[in-house]
């Protein structure tokens, strides 16, 4: 059973005690014709899923959130969304958590790393229109608050470890004030201004780090954002370009002419 209300920012929020998939609910009205604005978030998501199809599993006091937008966006620049919903993200747990901003890092795009450690997620799922614009778009945020998976190949981390955490439903409120904020942000001003906060809540440049490229991996040094949102990888062979792929970072490897 839901309950629903509206919430600032014109965003209708639906809470579930228990879903599969608070994305896969969004994408599912976003096919019936739902308009923009609708918010779900579940106290237990039992299948939800992470990038390149990892289970992502949400216990009861984490964050399960997923949100529908249909910006109209060109697909040249679909990219610069998934940089806001970092953003956002970014934003709202700095504000929960004060005391750890300074530990806080974003990982391109939009993962959120707390001392190097993934504590929050955001899975993008999209479809086109006939003009070959962006009809619309589902954010799914997935934030460890009181537990944390173990995964073999990263490190991750629950805020419990560190703090006591807040209730999931404040740190969605938080989240979806953050979205409409940057929204107008992008819509009135460009992307210019969005693109320095990113980049100042990122990795700093010469951070060494590697892209999957089809079977196999691209090394380098982060060398910050193409004006659509792009990430820019220095490499033996010049600077790289990737709209899509996942990102490892390696902090302690550094290029010695950006140090």
């Amino acid at each position: 059973m839901a309950a629903a209300r509206e919430g600032g920012g014109g965003w209708r929020l639906e809470t579930y005690e228990q879903l599969p998939s608070t994305s896969d609910l969004c994408a599912a009205r976003a096919r019936a014709g739902e308009s923009e604005g609708l918010a779900v978030m579940a106290g237990q998501q039992t299948s939800g899923r992470g990038r390149g199809q990892r289970v992502w599993l949400s216990p009861p006091g984490n964050l399960a959130l997923s949100v529908l937008l249909r910006p109209q966006t060109p697909l040249a620049i679909a990219g610069q969304w998934a940089l806001l919903a970092g953003v956002a993200l970014f934003d709202a747990l700095a504000s929960v958590a004060p005391a750890l901003a300074a530990e806080l890092r974003l990982k391109w795009p939009n993962d959120v790393m707390l001392a190097g450690a993934k504590l929050a997620g955001i899975l993008i799922e999209s479809a086109t229109d006939a003009a070959g614009r962006s009809d619309w778009m589902v954010f799914g945020f997935g934030v460890n608050l009181v537990a944390a998976p173990t995964l073999p190949d990263r490190r991750t981390v629950a805020l419990a470890e560190r703090m006591a955490p807040p209730a999931p439903a404040i740190l969605a409120s938080a989240i979806l004030d953050g979205l409409a904020s940057w929204r107008v942000v992008l819509q009135q001003g460009g992307f210019a201004r969005l693109r320095e906060a990113w980049l100042g809540y990122a990795h700093p440049p010469g951070t060494g780090l590697s892209v999957a490229c089809g079977d196999a991996r691209c090394h380098g040094y982060f060398a910050g954002l193409d004006e659509a949102g792009a990430l820019l990888l220095a490499t033996e062979d010049g600077i790289r370009k990737f709209q899509t792929g996942e990102v490892v970072l390696d902090a302690a490897t550094r290029s010695d002419s950006q140090t």
